[in-house]
């Protein structure tokens, strides 16, 4: 069984995460209580809650990768609230952390990036547009009652008594009076010169991530009339913050976990710096540690017990990127851009462990398994053949470059057949794993980033030229016999009795009769859905 970049960390935990951790004041989860030991975080491979009971060691609990476009979540009580761009505000019941349950939905006009949470109500940053406001008091059946255009993109928004702050990105601090939910009115604004990305209230100021301006403050206590009075420049990115008595706790996209002594806020004061291995976009203050979305890297627990000399104790590890897996018996076989094939055992698919490992001399981006064998698309350096007859000490046996840029492999019989981007379909004997030999090509016109072998053809996911079929039947001279616009790009293909399953980018999901190879015909596309990979079994 073949698995993708989305369902494979269904068995495994080591792909790239791009997290945004809750950092929702309404009620957030707190120490010293039963629910301390868990933080939810969004990611670009969906909802994840994770046990840090032990911040040395934190564990992936559970995870939904339906909402994989969730960008914020706020937590209150038994639920969260989760900002799912384009599909609008989700509801899930986290009352058993280990099994999530979605209530309710509410669907926006907008794209949501962040939510925050005050009483009954939920309040959505929803990009061009602006701000909207959902009655959550049923949770089942959340209801929008009030929305402001905000002039800008709302990023994020933070609510503090009668008033919602919201970083308007170019626009700036936009200040809206909600007192009346259904009737919100801005009465306050402020040009904060970069792009404001996040924002933090506490007391009578406002703490706002403008991107490359670095970290502003400005005094609310007129929330007609906000005034800058602190500013400090981190010299990188500033994507998130949290403030927690007199610190400031900056996500630092180029430096990682900045903190900034604010006991004076109009003289703002770096005292501490902890650099992590990605980009860090997000951070959540717990008692004595610090939580950071690092993109890139994962999950990083800092302990801030001195301000002045953060340490790092802790990290979810994703050791890369992972770009492909290959499930066979209890192993899964990733390709792992940065780290090459990388080995789990799945014997015990609750807690997956690496044995194994080879490292590659490209990038790997595509991988198949035949008996003892695994055969990696590794990018510029071709096709890498690995025997992995000891799982726990896999070794390259066989090498063959390719001219282009290999992206994906499919195995069949003596051959391996290429998906090599611009130079199209390569086909390579490997009856001698050893000493693999090219011995046919078919150039497709376009970028073949995917291949599933059916019988006497290969199919080829060919970029914006759709779909490709060749006849294999002689492997030294492939012949293309079909082709298909897909409209979009193809970028991966699955194939099951006469049907052609492509993920065709910005287009979707398409679904192509191939009875007669030699005429395919469209029988449906979802193009509402933007895939770039996928496959079945």
């Amino acid at each position: 069984m073949k698995l993708t970049k989305v369902t494979f960390l269904m068995v495994v935990c080591l792909l790239v995460v791009f997290f945004i951790i809750t950092s929702c004041a309404g009620n957030p989860i707190t120490p010293n209580t039963p629910e301390t030991n868990i933080i939810v975080a969004t990611g670009s491979e969906g909802l994840l809650i994770f046990d840090v009971s032990n911040p040395t060691n934190p564990e992936l609990i559970s995870f939904l990768d339906e909402y994989a476009g969730a960008e914020g979540v706020c937590i209150t009580g038994d639920y969260a609230y989760v900002a799912d761009r384009e599909n609008g505000l989700v509801i899930i019941d986290i009352t058993n952390p280990e099994d999530p349950q979605e209530l309710g939905h509410c669907d926006t006009n907008g794209c949501t990036w962040d939510v925050y949470v005050s009483g009954n109500y939920a309040y959505v940053a929803d990009d061009y547009n602006g701000l909207v406001i959902i009655d959550i008091s049923d949770p089942t059946n959340p209801q929008q009652i009030g929305h402001l255009d905000t002039n800008g993109y709302a990023w994020n928004v933070y609510v503090s008594g009668d008033y919602a702050y919201v970083a308007d990105r170019e626009n700036g601090l936009v200040i809206i009076d909600i007192s009346d939910p259904t009737n919100p009115q801005q009465v306050g604004y402020y040009d904060t010169n970069g792009y404001a990305l996040d924002v933090y209230v506490s007391g009578n100021y406002v703490y706002v991530a403008d991107w490359d301006n670095g970290l502003l403050i400005i005094d609310i206590s007129d929330p007609t009339n906000p005034q800058q009075i602190g500013h400090y420049d981190t010299n990188g990115y500033v994507l998130g913050v949290y403030v927690s008595e007199n610190y400031a706790y900056v996500a630092d996209w180029g430096s990682g976990l900045v903190i900034i002594n604010i006991s004076n806020p109009t003289n703002p004061q770096q005292i501490g710096h902890c650099d992590t291995d990605g980009g860090a976009w997000n951070v959540y203050i717990s008692e004595n540690y610090a939580y950071v979305a690092d993109e890139g890297n994962g999950l990083v627990i800092i302990d801030i017990s001195d301000p002045t000399n953060p340490q790092q104790i802790g990290h979810y590890n994703n050791n890369g990127y992972a770009d492909d897996a290959y499930v066979s018996g209890n192993y899964a076989y990733v390709a792992d851009r940065t780290n090459g094939l990388v080995i789990i055992d799945i014997s015990d698919p609750t807690n997956p462990q690496q044995i194994g490992h080879c490292d590659t001399d490209g990038s790997a981006r595509g991988v198949y398994v035949s008996g003892n064998y695994a055969y990696v698309a590794d990018h510029t350096n071709g096709l890498v053949i690995i025997d992995i007859s000891s799982p726990t000490n896999p070794q390259q046996e066989g090498h063959c470059d390719t001219d282009g840029t290999a992206y994906g492999v499919y195995v069949s019989g003596n051959y391996a057949y290429v998906a090599d981007d611009d130079n199209g379909l390569v086909i390579i004997d490997i009856s001698d794993p050893i000493n693999p030999q090219q011995v046919g090509h078919y150039d497709t016109d376009r970028y073949a980033h995917g291949v599933y072998i059916s019988e006497n053809y290969a199919y080829v996911a060919d970029h914006t030229n759709g779909l490709v079929i060749i006849d294999i039947s002689s492997p030294t001279n492939p012949q293309q016999i079909g082709h298909y616009d897909t409209n979009a790009a193809a970028y991966g293909v699955y194939v099951s009795g006469n049907y052609a399953y492509v993920a065709d980018d910005r287009n979707g999901f398409v679904i192509i009769d191939i009875s007669d190879p030699t005429n395919p015909t469209l029988l449906s596309d979802m193009f509402w859905l933007t895939l770039t990979n996928l496959t079945g079994y």
